[in-house]
């Protein structure tokens, strides 16, 4: 099953409803946070949604792709699906983006160092993956990578290039849902009798619906603070200026934070199949393929300024149709080229060693 939800799946593997709907509703919010973002300037309930899908969504979804991240040694299917899943798409997309901006009438500037928009991801689930595997030989692979991640954010030479400054700091999450796999959390929880399993929803509602309100409270404070800047995970401290040692501190609380609400958004999503569950297959056409339905939106201006209050929920609807019309089947069938490149032509039939000769098989001697 692959861990950003594309379509292609081992053939023994059952997928699990409760993991395909938490993919769909996390990339819905996703969408969701990119449709808004025009309206947070003007409209203060624009900037409080958006300051709480931002404290848990992105480590969500980070949080789902290590649950399902492979933590052994790679084999050649695993470099296979790196390069099919990941490397691919990042080029053919950067490409895709780079070849819109100059016929809008920018430069072109093809630099597959600074992802465009939210290739950043592919970018950062690629050394995620590498990565794992030497992480978990270590003793504390989730304080380690909290330590990496708090540490990454004084300095100011780890920025966007390559994604490091996100890569660096989101790694705890990756980490994290690695980790509740571990902790055989599905299985715990879907053989959970109904009424304990209200009792937790109950208290996850609680702690969501207690975030939105604090937000809503201070939301000016927030403002002040660039509380914002903290939740992207994606630049030094010291650029927003927060010089101070105790930077750091923040990063580690909102970061302890989002690990909850993990916990608490998945305990909220349902266990069974619903209307929805059959997207969670297809969230990287989603992921890859929202972002062209959107631009057109931030770069004509159409949301500047102050709107009317109808254009908010307006713009929460149109995300929820989006991520419909993205996860169909002819959506999929449409841009499998892009979004799963399969070049089969590239590829080795045989395996090869370590010196690069071809593997034949041995021949019976007598």
């Amino acid at each position: 099953m692959s861990a950003l939800g594309t379509a292609t799946t081992h053939p023994q593997k059952r997928r699990v409803p409760l993991w395909d709907n938490a993919r769909w509703i996390a990339v819905t919010l996703v969408v969701m946070g990119h449709a808004i973002l025009k309206l947070i300037g003007e409209a203060d309930v624009a900037y409080a949604l958006y300051l709480f899908i931002y404290a848990f969504h992105v480590p969500v979804f980070v949080a789902v792709s290590g649950y399902f991240a492979k933590s052994g040694s790679p084999d050649a299917r695993q470099m296979h699906r790196l390069l099919t899943d990941i490397i691919f798409p990042y080029v053919i997309f950067e490409t895709i983006w780079t070849v819109l901006r100059w016929i809008l009438g920018g430069k072109f500037v093809l630099d597959y160092s600074t992802a465009s928009w939210t290739l950043w991801f592919l970018l950062a689930l690629l050394v995620w993956r590498i990565a794992l595997p030497y992480l978990v030989v270590l003793r504390y692979p989730l304080l380690i990578s909290i330590i990496i991640s708090i540490g990454a954010g004084y300095l100011p030479n780890i920025d966007g290039t390559f994604t490091l400054s996100r890569t660096l700091g989101l790694l705890p999450f990756f980490v994290f849902g690695w980790k509740l796999r571990q902790w055989l959390l599905t299985d715990n929880w879907l053989e959970l009798r109904a009424g304990l399993v209200w009792r937790w929803r109950t208290g996850a509602l609680g702690l969501f619906a207690l975030l939105y309100l604090l937000i809503g409270l201070n939301i000016d404070t927030l403002r002040t603070l660039q509380v914002r800047r903290f939740l992207l995970y994606d630049e030094a401290y010291a650029t927003f200026e927060y010089s101070e040692f105790w930077a750091g501190g923040i990063r580690l609380a909102v970061m302890l934070l989002a690990f909850a609400l993990i916990v608490a958004f998945l305990l909220l999503i349902p266990r069974r199949t619903t209307w929805f569950t059959a997207g969670g297959a297809a969230t990287m056409y989603v992921y890859l393929l929202h972002t062209v339905v959107l631009y057109p939106l931030r770069e004509m201006g159409v949301l500047d300024g102050p709107q009317p209050g109808w254009v908010l929920p307006g713009m929460l609807a149109l995300s929820i149709a989006i991520s419909i019309v993205l996860s169909m089947s002819v959506v999929r069938r449409l841009f499998r080229p892009l979004v799963e490149p399969r070049a089969r032509w590239l590829f080795r039939s045989t395996a090869a060693t370590p010196t690069g000769t071809i593997v034949l098989p041995q021949l019976d001697r007598k």
